[in-house]
């Protein structure tokens, strides 16, 4: 009777650690840094198993580690996907932010529901603070686009 018990506790943590991480699919944690930048269902039923097995999604949102947020805050929603976006168009992103116009400057007003001459304006502006280097990555970007923004 133990056994049983035990086991659907188990299963029973494991179905409410996966859901709460239906915002990426696999949330932060051990498991979601090993297997970043990976695509496909076997990749993310790895990176969950990963943060179920060593419990580190756990801990790092109790203290702020593997990509976890302590204070919280899900970091889901429109910071995710402005940072899924420029992932995969940083450069062009770069080159439309430079001249204050481009499909990158309208895509990413769309998804953050702002004005794109807004957006065109303050990234041209701030591109300095945007791309402080030719090594900037998406995650920094990402940052300095939501700072400006809200400035």
């Amino acid at each position: 009777m133990k056994k049983i018990f035990f086991a659907s506790l188990v299963g029973g943590a494991m179905m409410l650690s996966s859901q709460a991480m239906a915002i990426d699919s696999t949330g932060c944690g051990l498991g979601s840094m090993a297997w970043r930048g990976q695509s496909g269902p076997v990749a993310q039923v790895l990176a969950v198993t990963t943060n179920t097995l060593f419990g580190s999604q756990t801990f790092g949102i109790t203290f702020g580690t593997s990509g976890c947020d302590p204070h919280g805050r899900i970091t889901g929603g429109t910071q995710k996907m402005v940072l899924a976006f420029l992932e995969n168009n940083l450069e062009q992103y770069a080159m439309d932010a430079a001249r204050g116009e481009g499909e990158t400057i309208d895509t990413l007003a769309g998804i953050m529901n702002v004005d794109s001459k807004v957006l065109a304006q303050k990234s041209q502006k701030n591109f300095a603070y945007i791309f402080p280097s030719q090594d900037a990555d998406a995650v920094s970007v990402t940052l300095a686009v939501f700072e400006i923004m809200k400035a």
